[in-house]
């Protein structure tokens, strides 16, 4: 994906004090600005907490001392924690990449939330922050982490910002933040949590890698819809194994919108995936591995079956050689209504410009969200938060990611979570996964988790659940509070060891 052109390092910003830094030397001249800190109360139930809000920006430097980038933080303090334990940390940010924190944050963790529709639908503008009675602040304090190209954080040049548009680098300069808020805030001696989503759960395990070699150790991590090992969701001639992992997402959005027989349809959902992941396992893996050693009967078995559990016409599966990409799916399911299916939540629906396209123009899960969460953060930030800027912030970027060397296989940070378990045998995991994500499906990150070899004495280390929502699991106001209170018993855990 291409990012935006120009070198928005070199606009003048307005700071936290009121005065104008000038960053035009921003590359050879640090200029640190104060953080703004503000006090704060949220209802919570029956309780009144009260809280201080630190917003500011973290000089990133390289080993020779550099100054190469800042990060803008926003971070939550509770002011009177209790005294007869240590209050956890937990640091967050989303994906993308190019993907600020704002989701996570105004989702659900932060005590202000953006007000959605009960089912995870964008409301009527404008749009409006409320208090969160399942912020996590009551469990953990918690720092939202911009990475570079995110936003407010910006690299000292263009040539800089395109090295940190890639993996290793990304995972080093957010490691790098870690580090330094600790020794800022006197907090090395906390237990700590990172909590990623999207790409944000692959930075996760990387840093759990990364920083368990600098001295850093996490009591837990949470993961919010996961991928670890893109080969598991990338569609490219000769890689089968999307096509599987994403058939339960499938068959679960077909279901949803009652394209499966009546017979299925009546099932538990839980019970229909159960048979659906069966058949994989035993039947659909099995054929695609044959290829075009196939035979003729056992090829026309699958083609029913697919039909049947997918909502998709026998012709069609049989035109698309056993493998349905994502796209096509979510164009063709509801093709005959005239609508397509969303990615980040195959529940929501969108109009497109042509009935005979293949692919959909648009995602209608992320026209849902993207208004709502750009409007309250920018309000937010300046009124609540009091840090103003007139440098855009970047919700969400189309950036030029630097993938690595193709010779090394698909990216997976999952052996990085794998060496950080080996070194740190006190680490505790926690993966949120949604039933109709179609960005990061569930059973792919069932099939990453049965890949990791990890030591059979620390699998119980692993906490999984799944919940009947979309990518972004914390929208839907049950949702919402199903995973406060499944996170609220983790940190709990995972402090007490």
């Amino acid at each position: 994906m291409m990012g935006f052109d120009g070198d928005e390092t070199k606009q003048s910003e307005i700071a936290t004090s009121g005065k104008e830094v000038d960053t035009a030397n921003a590359s050879s001249v640090e200029v640190e600005q104060e953080p703004v800190v503000r006090k704060h109360t949220v209802k919570v139930g029956r309780q009144t907490l009260a809280y201080t809000t630190t917003t500011g920006m973290m000089p990133i430097r390289n080993e020779q001392g550099e100054f190469e980038a800042r990060l803008f933080y926003m971070a939550y303090m509770l002011d009177e924690p209790p005294v007869d334990k240590p209050r956890p940390l937990m640091f967050s940010f989303n994906g993308g990449p190019g993907s600020s924190s704002v989701w996570l944050h105004l989702g659900g963790l932060a005590p202000k939330r953006v007000e959605m529709l009960p089912d995870g639908g964008m409301p009527k503008p404008p749009f409006t922050l409320v208090d969160n009675e399942h912020t996590w602040l009551v469990e953990t304090d918690l720092v939202f982490i911009d990475p570079v190209d995110t936003g407010y954080s910006r690299a000292t040049s263009e040539d800089l910002a395109k090295q940190y548009r890639e993996i290793d680098k990304d995972i080093w300069s957010v490691g790098e933040f870690i580090r330094l808020y600790l020794t800022r805030s006197g907090r090395w001696g906390s237990p700590l949590f990172l909590v990623g989503e999207s790409y944000g759960t692959f930075r996760s395990a990387g840093l759990a890698g990364h920083l368990i070699e600098r001295g850093i150790a996490f009591n837990g991590i949470v993961l919010v819809s996961s991928i670890l090992n893109m080969q598991t969701a990338r569609f490219t001639l000769g890689n089968d194994l999307p096509h599987v992992l994403f058939l339960p997402t499938y068959a679960a959005t077909a279901w949803f919108h009652g394209k499966v027989p009546k017979d299925l349809r009546k099932k538990k959902q839980r019970d229909f995936l159960d048979e659906v992941e069966t058949w994989v396992e035993a039947e659909y893996a099995p054929a695609l591995a044959l290829g075009d050693r196939l035979s003729d009967d056992r090829r026309a078995r699958i083609v029913k079956s697919l039909a049947r559990y997918t909502g998709l016409s026998e012709r069609y599966v049989v035109q698309a050689n056993l493998r349905i990409h994502i796209w096509a799916f979510c164009k063709e399911l509801l093709r005959d209504e005239g609508v397509a299916v969303g990615r980040l939540d195959s529940r929501f629906t969108g109009v497109g410009r042509s009935g005979v396209a293949e692919h959909p123009d648009f995602d209608p899960s992320m026209a849902t969200i993207r208004p709502p969460f750009t409007a309250t953060l920018n309000d937010y930030v300046r009124r609540d938060l009091g840090y103003e800027s007139d440098v855009e912030y970047h919700i969400l970027r189309a950036v030029e990611w630097n993938w690595g060397d193709a010779g090394k296989g698909y990216p997976d940070t999952s052996e990085a979570l794998r060496s950080a378990f080996a070194k740190n045998p006190y680490l505790q995991l926690f993966i949120a996964s949604g039933y109709y994500d179609l960005a990061t499906p569930y059973y792919a990150t069932v099939y990453t988790l049965n890949h990791m070899a990890l030591d059979r004495s620390l699998r119980g280390n692993v906490h999984t659940e799944e919940y009947p929502v979309g990518h972004m699991v914390y929208l839907e106001r049950e949702s919402l509070a199903k995973l406060h209170t499944d996170v609220a018993g983790f940190v709990t855990q995972a402090v007490a060891g």
